[in-house]
């Protein structure tokens, strides 16, 4: 589809590109995933670097890095993480869908953000939690593991960040 106004150049709409975007994620996130399921087993790991990067098997009923997941109503939690998380999906998708005619740093954000968001549902949905498995050791910093999904949403939401702060050029 070719959108132009009068003197405007033709442009194709990229809204196909930052959507197939987010469908790499989601299938990048769900192979990892598989990965970790078929070949370590829960509570156990791998190390790739000693003290500072291991492969584990983490089953996380909880939200980002864990939080809620010792709550004493966990049906709660899963169902509240649902819930916001098919919001969240809503709302990006409608923004990516808005926004995304053109490849921008918003897009590509939106794109990732969309679709981490929707891998990690997936498992809430299908397994009732999600499966998380890098975990990084810096110094004496245990950061809580996560996924690709994870991943691609803090990336996505730096991103937002940098376009937000970043200076835009004005036509004067």
């Amino acid at each position: 589809m070719t959108t132009s106004a009068p003197g405007q150049h033709k442009t194709t709409d990229k809204r196909p590109v930052l959507f197939l975007i987010a469908a790499l994620v989601i299938l990048l996130d769900r192979l990892s995933k598989l990965w970790i399921i078929h070949h370590i087993r829960p509570g156990f790991a791998i190390t790739i670097i000693p003290r500072v990067f291991r492969l584990t098997h983490v089953l996380n009923t909880g939200a980002a890095f864990s939080l809620f997941a010792d709550s004493l109503s966990p049906l709660v939690v899963r169902d509240s993480l649902v819930a916001f998380s098919i919001i969240a999906v809503i709302i990006v998708g409608a923004l990516l869908w808005r926004m995304g005619r053109e490849i921008t740093l918003t897009g590509i954000a939106l794109a990732l953000i969309l679709g981490g968001a929707l891998g990690n549902l997936y498992d809430r949905l299908v397994y009732s939690f999600v499966v998380d498995f890098l975990e990084v050791h810096i110094i004496h910093y245990h950061w809580p593991d996560f996924n690709v999904a994870d991943s691609c949403i803090v990336i996505g939401a730096c991103l937002l960040l940098i376009e937000i702060f970043h200076p835009q050029p004005t036509d004067n």
